[in-house]
């Protein structure tokens, strides 16, 4: 098992990484220009690369078991985190309607990726980070369509279409090759143009996760500011509550009492620790949400998750029996 230091020093780094890129804004080192640029490097060159190099060869993903449970739970607990939040919503204080369904956006979708998915690579093996990334299906699909739904209060506008993206067809393809077995293994011939092939994948992806929690902290940077004023303390003490209290303990009961494989256990423990997830805050503003309580939930649970994703993770451990991790 690993100890709550070691679970401390693997969730440091992620939120350090962010520092640096809310630092590096501030001296405008990392400017608003180079944002979209960035972030399209990101999303359609290097996260698919990382998912070819955490699901090629990845037995756990040749389970049929996860191949399909993973992302419908990770569709179902956005509904019942969505839900529960909007229950919660009228003890924040806020009174319009876009605030109650921001609160209930923000606060009931997890940091499903960017945060989870580094933490992920630092506490477990590569089974387990396959398995989160076919979960985060399920998750990505509710975000933008429930999400969606929710957040600007009718229809989701053609929301779903976003969902079809780069990752998600990489993460196709390589489940395909995967589960037959073409995993990249070149006949003699080839041999050496399929390793600097696959050499190359795998540096592209190691670049992912760094460059988007800079860019993160970018984005934070931009809206520290806008975040103050209204009923903050209150917002973000019932969305603490929700998104750092309640839902884990569903996700972590999941965790012990659901048959499913030893990974899938793992990346439920690791989406229940997660605080609100950061884009959404964008999402809020494009489809007629309320930005500041977009901002307030989604930076107070951030800076609670400091303190509460090590406790988490480490109960989790226990309470879930999990295996030691790699």
């Amino acid at each position: 098992m690993n100890s709550w230091f070691t679970v401390l020093t693997a969730v440091l780094p992620v939120f350090g990484i962010m520092g640096i890129g809310l630092w590096l804004r501030r001296r405008n080192w990392l400017s608003a220009d180079a944002d979209q640029s960035l972030m399209r490097l990101t999303i359609n060159l290097l996260l698919p690369s990382l998912i070819f190099d955490s699901v090629l060869g990845n037995p756990a993903l040749r389970q049929p078991a996860n191949l399909l449970l993973p992302p419908l739970l990770g569709f179902g607990m956005v509904v019942v985190g969505i839900g529960v939040a909007r229950l919660f919503a009228p003890l924040t204080g806020l009174t319009s309607p876009p605030e109650q369904r921001t609160f209930a956006f923000l606060t009931g979708l997890q940091n499903y990726a960017y945060l989870t998915i580094p933490l992920c690579i630092t506490l477990f093996d590569p089974g387990t980070t396959g398995v989160l990334f076919v979960h985060n299906v399920g998750t990505e699909m509710a975000m933008w369509t429930l999400g969606v739904a929710v957040v600007s209060g009718g229809g989701f506008s053609g929301g779903w279409k976003r969902f079809v993206n780069a990752p998600l067809a990489a993460l196709l393809l390589a489940l395909m090759l995967n589960f037959i077995g073409l995993h990249f293994t070149p006949p003699p011939l080839f041999l050496f143009f399929g390793t600097t092939v696959l050499t190359m994948v795998h540096w592209l992806g190691q670049s992912a996760i760094p460059l988007a929690l800079l860019l993160i902290g970018a984005v934070v940077a931009d809206h520290l500011s806008a975040a103050r004023g209204g009923r903050a303390p209150r917002v973000v003490a019932v969305a603490a509550l929700v998104r750092l209290v309640l839902l884990p303990v569903i996700f972590l009961l999941l965790a012990r009492f659901l048959p499913c494989s030893i990974e899938l256990k793992r990346v439920l423990v690791l989406q229940g620790a997660m605080p609100s997830a950061v884009l959404p805050i964008v999402l809020a503003r494009h489809y007629g949400g309320d930005a500041r309580t977009a901002l307030q939930v989604a930076l107070g649970t951030s800076l609670l998750g400091l303190v509460t994703i090590p406790l988490w993770i480490r109960f989790g451990e226990y309470f879930a029996n999990l295996l030691p991790v790699t």
